[in-house]
């Protein structure tokens, strides 16, 4: 059953995708009261799936990359959800939204058995590892859509293509405000998850968790994290160059979950 509501929840997002287009570029109400429900729907579904699944299987966290994956666009439409009705504004949702149908389609419609070969470590520590990560990740993305938003709409406003007082996206203010808040929820969270990681980690098998690739991956995010935030924070960095920066901090993320096929630690096998 889990498959069954994974994939209802892949279609109603595949609903809250296409409606949110004319909603957020055209302006039409209509077309919100389609994207809203659909995505919480589908949320709803895919919480009932990963619940469902972890449940049958006796476990409290994911143990393979599909189930990482989808635990992760979860996240996207609950972010979406939360900007939505916080700030009135589905414009995020062009492109969280195909974000998380991309992530959640794969183990819908073709579910993997690749496995975390993990340390004999205490699952709840764990399992608060990923999820930190997960959200920090989450936030990171967010980010970065914030700020090539806040690019479109400072050369809307530039080229004085306001045809309507509300247009498709909030003001200029709103979206780094966004961005900001994005980061400084994820720095906590990927700083906790790290943290416990490096622990379990080191109990397990010592001081050569500090040679493993990903973990030097990870380390390098989180400092770029931290600078970014800095740089945003007191600098006021606005614009192209924050695109570029959240870009490049984005890019060492997906980095850091390429080095999963490097990893002694974080490493997916069959079994």
């Amino acid at each position: 059953m889990s498959l069954l509501w994974l994939r209802l929840a892949v279609i109603l997002y595949g609903i809250a995708a296409l409606a949110v287009l004319p909603a957020a570029l055209y302006n039409r109400p209509r077309w919100r009261h389609i994207a809203l429900p659909s995505a919480m729907g589908g949320a709803f579904f895919h919480f009932v799936s990963i619940t469902e699944t972890l449940y049958a299987a006796h476990r409290a966290l994911p143990i393979d990359t599909h189930e990482t994956l989808s635990m992760l666009g979860l996240l996207l439409v609950v972010a979406f959800l939360i900007l939505a009705v916080h700030y009135r504004t589905v414009s995020f949702g062009m492109f969280l939204l195909p974000v998380a149908v991309l992530l959640a389609i794969v183990p819908a419609f073709h579910p993997g058995h690749e496995r975390i070969v993990y340390p004999l470590v205490r699952t709840g520590w764990l399992l608060l590892h990923i999820a930190l990560l997960l959200a920090a990740y989450a936030a990171l993305f967010l980010s970065l859509i914030a700020s090539l938003l806040y690019l479109i709409q400072e050369r809307r406003l530039k080229q004085k293509r306001t045809e309507s007082k509300r247009g498709w996206l909030p003001p200029l203010e709103t979206l780094d405000q966004i961005g900001l808040n994005a980061l400084r929820f994820g720095l906590p969270c990927m700083t906790a998850g790290l943290l416990i990681g490096s622990v379990l980690a080191l109990q397990s098998i010592g001081l050569a968790f500090f040679a493993d690739p990903k973990v030097l991956l990870s380390i390098a995010m989180w400092i770029a994290y931290i600078l970014m935030i800095f740089i945003r924070s007191h600098s006021g960095l606005r614009g192209r160059r924050a695109v570029y920066l959240s870009s490049f901090v984005f890019l060492v993320m997906l980095a850091v979950w390429a080095a999963n096929s490097l990893s002694a630690v974080h490493r997916f096998k069959a079994p």
